[in-house]
């Protein structure tokens, strides 16, 4: 960490795939960071100390330079913007639209229906039983995986990684969601290039690093 990095503090949770983006996003930018972590199954989340933290009751939550940031792709963001190198998006516009795009499918169209609090929804409030659940996690995580798929086997631009043969923005997304799928044992045979540039990326240090077990909070 060079002596301009402000010290940092992740809030988060070791299963999180949003606090998962966030940490291979550090990572990759070689910034040190403390872990401050809340077990999202007991609650700690919605505890008085974390609610002044983030209101919304959610993590990550990145605190920097005397200010608390809130949601993982804004975070990633503000990571890149404030130390560009090495980036996580390409230097042409209409590529890092192809890459945000990529990032949105995930983080903003399987993540956020398929999250813990979701699935708690299903399971306590309409007593869904566990095959039910379980079905609906994967619908959802395939419907938007297979759009993914067909955008990376499709187009040049798909390289080693989303784009390119360096990892970026959409690979730090990508990762945790495969994770994610397999620990829910969701079939990923109909993704190919998805299970590969995921499996690339994840044997990197920074994603290595990053992994969920290997996450003081583990367990």
């Amino acid at each position: 960490m060079s002596s301009t990095t402000p010290k940092t503090t992740l809030h988060g949770y070791f299963r999180s795939s949003a606090a998962y983006r966030v940490r291979i996003a550090l990572n990759l930018k070689g910034i040190a960071y403390d872990s401050r972590t809340y077990h999202l199954r007991k609650g700690d989340q919605r505890t008085e100390r974390y609610l002044a933290v983030n209101p919304q009751g959610l993590v990550p939550t990145l605190q920097t330079d005397g200010a608390l940031l809130t949601q993982s792709l804004a975070i990633v963001e503000y990571l890149e913007e404030q130390w560009p190198t090495p980036p996580l998006l390409p230097s042409s516009t209409l590529d890092r639209a192809r890459v945000r795009a990529m990032a949105q499918i995930i983080a903003c169209d399987i993540h956020p229906i398929d999250n813990l609090r979701v699935l708690a929804y299903l399971r306590d409030r309409l007593a869904q039983p566990e095959p039910v659940v379980r079905d609906w996690y994967a619908h959802w995580v395939q419907e938007g995986l297979s759009s993914l798929e067909v955008l990376l086997s499709n187009d040049p631009r798909t390289g080693e990684f989303c784009h390119g043969d360096s990892p970026g923005f959409a690979d730090l997304c990508l990762v945790p969601q495969v994770f994610n799928a397999r620990y829910f044992a969701v079939d990923l045979s109909a993704f190919p290039t998805v299970v590969r540039i995921a499996d690339a990326a994840a044997k990197l240090p920074a994603f290595e690093a990053a992994h969920p077990m290997n996450q003081p909070d583990a367990e």
